[in-house]
């Protein structure tokens, strides 16, 4: 059988052509959207009395023996059609005969492959909202069991002041939540309907766009119908902001591989989420996080490669965007493979306490705390902060630690010094004064979980709705 497009040459497509023009080998990933997209436009078809419907019911009949070989993987697909669209269509066309050849009519390849992309990418976008709410009730669920837990807190990864380990890792809840409305919002903008546009002027047929969005789900249709076809912008949002997700998995990752390092002992991930080494028999990598902090790379390239795409091209469709596809259902895999490893992998973390604790004990991360201490009682900050740097310098050259000086040794720097200094020096002391909103002291982070709780049923309250 000729290609459905051939009328108008006089020689076959060169093979090497075929191979390098066709999409088929990726893009049958659309294949239920392709089905889906044509159901709807051929309801409309019929409903406006452009095709009879004795022949919409056939072509209907057919989209669904289709559907159910895909579902069943019997559909063989040939790169000489192509790409999902003309595959599906020449299957239609050998199962019911010519009558097949009208579920084209007042639509182009254009709107097709435009409509399934926003199909498909609608139904990730939702999937993987819910995948990261599973993650961030992971982290909750750590947070619950550490918010009296005190770990050094860092800048410039130079321990800097003490804090509850459930607010660090709270930090990460917030950031998957910006995540979670980014996507969200990119929903209103991939929620719109391209089919019928044609291939960039419309069509002549008396078609209702309104009603196959209707029939998709969609809740808008694209006014322009050369914007409707040339339009990329929505994938370009969705590998923005997988590409912003995956700053903040990377950066988990990375405190995860530290935190389980022998330096460190703060966490141990759990065996199912590490792998050994071939020849040194003790070691236990956390492959996992490195690997998702590595996967990191790939999302950012192929939004820098849709990006290098289109910024080029004029209105209309051209080819060059076929490119559009490949590193998004890269992306999409990527993330599906990245969320359903995170939840588990911080839900089964083993947190240990007592390394924390004692590392804590062996640092000058309470010094803030002393300077405060002096502020408090009418000394100039700065005039603090060079009195602090001055201890922290002798306790040095003194291999000791603010807690291990004497109190008559603190009164030579400055006789504000009283003997309940030593409270105000504890960890746990330090953690628990810091009561400013979105501190982290352990009532300000059990507000920030309840916060966090409420903001979850807030989400789950309007998906119901």
């Amino acid at each position: 059988m000729s290609k459905l497009w051939g009328g108008r040459f006089t020689k076959e497509t060169n093979k090497l052509v075929e191979e390098f023009t066709a999409s088929i080998s990726f893009d049958q990933i659309l294949a239920l959207e392709d089905i889906e997209g044509s159901l709807a436009h051929v309801q409309m078809l019929g409903e406006c009395a452009i095709v009879p419907l004795p022949d919409v019911l056939l072509i209907k009949k057919g989209l669904y023996e289709i559907k159910e070989q895909i579902l069943k993987g019997e559909i063989e697909y040939s790169v000489a059609d192509e790409d999902i669209h003309m595959n599906i269509e020449k299957r239609l066309i050998q199962l019911i005969g010519p009558v097949g050849g009208k579920l084209h009519t007042g639509r182009s390849r254009n709107d097709q492959v435009a409509t399934d992309m926003h199909l498909y990418l609608k139904k990730k976008v939702i999937q993987f909202v819910e995948q990261l709410e599973k993650v961030q009730y992971a982290i909750l669920s750590q947070a619950k069991q550490n918010i009296d837990t005190i770990i050094p807190g860092y800048t410039h990864l130079q321990r800097a002041q003490p804090i509850s380990f459930a607010h660090h890792l709270m930090a990460y809840f917030w950031m998957f939540e910006r995540d979670k409305e980014r996507l969200l919002e990119s929903l209103s903008r991939i929620d719109w309907s391209p089919l019928g546009a044609g291939a960039l002027a419309g069509t002549t047929f008396p078609i209702n766009r309104q009603r196959t969005a209707e029939l998709l789900g969609f809740q808008s249709v694209y006014p322009n119908s050369m914007d409707a076809v040339s339009d990329r912008d929505f994938i370009l949002e969705f590998l923005s902001n997988a590409s912003i997700l995956m700053t903040h998995i990377s950066r988990l990752s990375e405190e995860l591989v530290i935190w389980s390092s022998q330096e460190f002992q703060f966490v141990e991930l759990d065996d199912s989420f590490c792998t050994g080494s071939s020849i040194m028999p003790q070691k236990k990598n956390p492959d996992v996080p490195e690997l998702l902090r590595a996967k990191t790379g790939r999302v950012y390239g192929n939004l820098m490669g849709l990006l290098t795409v289109l910024k080029g091209l004029p209105l209309a469709y051209n080819k060059d965007m076929q490119e559009d596809k490949e590193g998004m259902f890269d992306t999409v895999e990527t993330l599906e493979g990245t969320l359903s490893l995170l939840a588990p992998m911080i839900e089964t973390m083993v947190v240990k306490k007592a390394s924390m604790e004692k590392a804590v004990k062996q640092d000058f991360s309470n010094a803030t705390d002393l300077a405060d201490y002096l502020v408090k009682k009418g000394l100039a900050f700065r005039e603090a902060h060079e009195i602090i740097g001055k201890i922290v310098l002798f306790a040095i050259k003194e291999n000791k630690y603010l807690l291990d000086i004497d109190l008559s040794e603190y009164k030579q720097f400055h006789q504000m010094f009283d003997e309940n200094i030593y409270d105000v020096l504890s960890p746990k002391n330090v953690v628990a004064a810091r009561e400013s909103f979105g501190g982290t002291s352990p009532n300000q982070v059990r507000n920030q979980i309840a916060l966090a709780e409420k903001e979850l049923n807030k989400v789950h309250e309007m998906s119901s709705k």
